[in-house]
């Protein structure tokens, strides 16, 4: 596998991978109608792999898929992924179907232990009777909890402060053991805070209720309700949290990076996903109004509960064992990606 990086005008750039020998098998993308899963199905599709998306359409858009088959079935419906499985020749999967608002998880953890965990043992089990040698999964950041050094490698004390990230540490933990008994090797990739857009416009971010703060504030900038701020009194330099925001076309191009370490037989392991730089909410408003043009109406709220001031990532790993060299890496224009699809889509895949 190779990469290559195509630099066009204004400060935008296009990620295209390709194969350098045989392709392998079919790659079934669960959660591949949400916003990460679907970038990383159109990576996959540029890298010239036959995909399957399995999506219950949850939280998901049928119009995300870009055309290409889609399952319409829970994770946890054990026999639909085996007939999936078996009918697309699929030989690896790359797991994004989850819950993942800190927030709600604080109110609903019973939720996010369901559905992050329990049905994602019920698709694991579904792997192993397929025999399925290769998992990427999707993690978080959130495993880490509030840092005690930054920037924070993987080797950082996992101390999740919310229900989202213990549940995604869970899987974490469980993964070693389902490959010692039944050989499923797995890389467990540890996403920072996604951002932006396809640069073609194709896709983007959609979520009900939406609660990133690049397209809160892109959609007050549009004269939408006032972006609330919440809690503008931590230990920062002015008092909002600071987060390291990594465009989710990198993201996508860390998972089939990923995927060719294993399907290479490289071993199992675990890489941040990370700019390797923090902004604070003030400094993305910032970034937001000089993008638009426009004022971002905002208010201050109170903090939200589970949410660490600091998180900020080293992926020198990622850099060195799997060749990942994220292109985005300014923070305006990973907002100037998030502009255009929201002006192109101002009610989302609704228009």
């Amino acid at each position: 596998w190779s990469q290559s990086v195509h630099k066009g005008a204004d400060a935008s750039r296009r990620i295209h991978i390709h194969i350098d020998r045989e392709v392998m098998g079919a790659v079934l993308v669960t959660g591949g109608a949400g916003y990460i899963g679907s970038h990383v199905t159109k990576a996959l599709l540029g890298a010239g792999r036959d995909v399957v998306v399995l999506d219950s359409l949850v939280v998901g858009h049928r119009e995300a898929v870009c055309g290409e088959p889609l399952v319409e079935a829970d994770i946890a419906d054990t026999e639909t992924v085996r007939q999936t499985i078996r009918k697309f020749g699929v030989t690896s999967v790359m797991h994004l179907a989850a819950f993942l608002s800190v927030g709600e998880s604080v109110l609903y953890p019973e939720r996010y232990y369901l559905n992050n965990v329990t049905k994602t043992i019920a698709l694991i089990k579904a792997l192993v009777s397929e025999s399925v040698e290769c998992l990427i999964f999707s993690s978080t950041a959130a495993v880490y909890g509030e840092s005690e050094g930054i920037p924070i490698a993987e080797d950082h004390l996992t101390r999740p402060s919310n229900a989202y990230g213990e549940t995604k540490l869970a899987i974490e933990r469980a993964l070693p053991h389902y490959e010692t008994a039944y050989g499923l090797r797995s890389i467990c990739l540890r996403y920072f805070n996604a951002a932006g857009a396809d640069e073609d416009g194709e896709i983007g971010e959609d979520h009900d209720p939406e609660e990133h703060l690049i397209p809160r504030a892109l959609a007050a900038a549009s004269g939408g309700v006032p972006l609330v701020v919440f809690g503008e009194d931590y230990e920062t330099e002015d008092g909002t949290c600071r987060r390291d925001y990594v465009h989710v076309s990198d993201l996508a191009a860390a998972h089939i990076l990923a995927l060719a370490a294993l399907e290479e037989g490289k071993p199992s392991a675990i890489y941040n996903l990370a700019n390797g730089h923090s902004f604070s909410v003030r400094e993305v408003i910032t970034a937001v109004e000089r993008v638009t043009g426009t004022r971002v109406p905002h208010e201050y709220g109170p903090r939200r509960s589970g949410d660490p001031a600091v998180l900020s990532a080293s992926s020198k790993r990622a850099r060195a064992e799997l060749g990942w060299n994220p292109v985005y890496r300014d923070l305006d224009a990973i907002v100037k990606s998030a502009w255009h699809w929201h002006r192109s889509h101002p009610k989302g895949y609704g228009e």
